[in-house]
This record gives C-alpha cells, structure tokens and sequence, in this order.
C-alpha cells in the first residue's frame, strides 16, 4: 500500500500525571530515521534501547544508553533542556516513550517498536521498581512544577494488595495499562510499526536482534555481531548497570545494580494467588480480546 493511502494515526488527547506529560511530543521535530521504543513500563524498554544502541553503534560497549536515549515524555528533566540535547546529536537517534499511541505524534518515517510481557511479570517489576525509589525519585516526580494529578505515593509492602489495586483502577499508582497495550496492537499492521515481546527476546535473543536490525534496515558487519549479541545479554547489562540504568540509577536504593534485575518471566507464579491471576486474565480478555491477550501473555499471534 502506497504511503498515501495509509490512515497514519493521530494524536487525539494529552496525558499528563506525576511522571508524563505528552505536550512534549507537540514541540519535537521528528527525523526520518529517527527510532522510538515504546511499550507500557517494565516490559523489556532498556533492554530494546539497549539493542537499538548496540545495532546504532555496531557493538561499541561503551555506548551509555541513559545518557543517548532519553524518555521524552517524562516530565524531568524540563523540555527544552531534552530536546535540546536530542537536536544536538547527529547520529540516527533512539528514544523513549510510554505513552498509548493516541496521546502521541506520530512520524510516517521514524521506526517504532513495541515491546510486550505479560502484565503479571510487568507488575512483580514495577512494584519492585516502586519499592527500591528514593527520595530523589519522589521529589523529581512530586516537587517538580507542571504535575497534573495526586502526587504518587510509596508503595504498599504487600505485593498481592498492590497487584489488586494495580488491576482493579488499571494501573494505580502509575497509569492504564489496556489502552496502551490495546493501542499499539491495533497499529500493528503499519509498516513502520513493529511489535517485540520479552518472551521472545528470552527465547532468541540473536534471532529478535536480527529481525529489529531488518526492521530498523542496520547493516551490522559480521565481525560485530558477537559483540553487539554479548552487549545486549543480561549479564553485560547487569555489569554495566551505570550505562543502561535511567540517571546511572541514581534515584533507586540499591543505585543501577537494583534497576537491572533477572530478566525473569513468570515470576508472578510464585507470587500470586490462583484468583488474582484469574481476574487479570479474565480482565486481560475483556479489555484486549482474544487474539492481544494472548499476545501479551506469551508473545504468539503477533
């Protein structure tokens, strides 16, 4: 189908709480090779940065993906001082969001890639996320002028009543997680689009590296392909935390080492009740349908 012929989608609407604000994307001059990893949060975002920067930079170890790939849509640091530093880079850039696609601009050029976990996996992460931030987290979060909405507050200790409210008011403390999730599948189809699930990037990690680097049409010589490989593992990942890791980790107890975990799926196994994973299936289904719950749970059917 010819470019023209596309129904590209549109901003509808801005999404504002204490960590976004989407106003952003109004005033960002978009390049067309420009690359956005999107998905809901703690889904495998770093790691796909990761990957980005590692094919970009064609196995350069050194690469630090916090300081090259900002969140753009995260209210700090302020907008002019991101962009600013976005418009100053000449090599093709990589950058962040976790906004549902009708809260952003979209670019018929630029490449975007979702990436998906099951919501259970999704869950055990954040709250582990929530529970190591510190101080400076809060206040850059809370204290910084513009937020819009309550400040968000330190997590309950008890993760099964933290999944239950997550569930019940769709994303509590953070933000909805269906209309994000269900707005990207529905773009799924467009040829600048394409969907990454953590699963997926467990099962093969060189063949998802490959099929981004297709997609993304970067050409990695064949004697950087290990290296690109071993940069994008966990264990590289974990041992240079301080690259990967937002801010080098310093807004988290624990610094960057405690921002990069196991990269475990199913965790939630062991940690939530029959019923409560039952309810989230069962909202999974009524707010996704069949074919993208599905999707999100495993990684098939994409």
């Amino acid at each position: 189908m010819p470019p023209d012929a596309i129904a590209w989608p549109r901003k509808t609407r801005e999404l504002a709480n204490h960590h976004m604000d989407s106003t952003v994307w109004n005033q960002f001059a978009f390049r067309d090779d420009d690359v956005v990893v999107a998905s809901y949060a703690k889904s495998g975002t770093t790691w796909v940065q990761q990957i980005v920067g590692q094919l970009i930079f064609q196995g350069d170890g050194e690469v630090a993906v916090h300081e090259l790939s900002p969140w753009v849509d995260l209210r700090v640091p302020p907008p002019p001082m991101k962009l600013g530093m976005l418009e100053a880079q000449t090599h093709r850039r990589f950058i962040k969001t976790h906004l549902p696609l009708d809260a952003l601009v979209f670019s018929p050029e630029a490449r975007y890639l979702y990436v998906g976990r099951d919501g259970r996996d999704v869950l055990i992460s954040l709250h582990h996320h929530h529970t190591k931030a510190n101080a400076l987290w809060y206040q850059a979060l809370n204290d910084t002028p513009g937020r819009v909405g309550p400040p968000i507050e330190p997590p309950d200790p008890d993760i099964r009543r933290y999944f239950r409210a997550w569930l019940e008011r769709d994303g509590h403390p953070f933000w909805p997680l269906w209309e994000n999730v269900a707005s990207w599948w529905a773009a799924r189809h467009l040829p600048n689009v394409k969907l990454v699930h953590f699963n997926a990037l467990k099962a093969d990690l060189a063949g998802e590296i490959r099929a981004i680097a297709d997609f993304l049409r970067i050409e990695v010589p064949p004697v950087r392909w290990p290296a690109v490989v071993e940069h994008c593992g966990f264990a590289f990942m974990k041992a240079h935390a301080g690259q990967v890791a937002p801010l080098g980790g310093a807004v988290f107890d624990g610094g960057a080492d405690s921002f990069i975990r196991s990269g475990v799926s199913g965790g939630w196994k062991a940690v939530l009740s029959a019923k409560d994973s039952a309810a989230y299936e069962a909202e999974a289904l009524k707010r996704l349908g069949p074919e993208c719950a599905r999707w999100l749970a495993t990684g098939e059917g994409a």
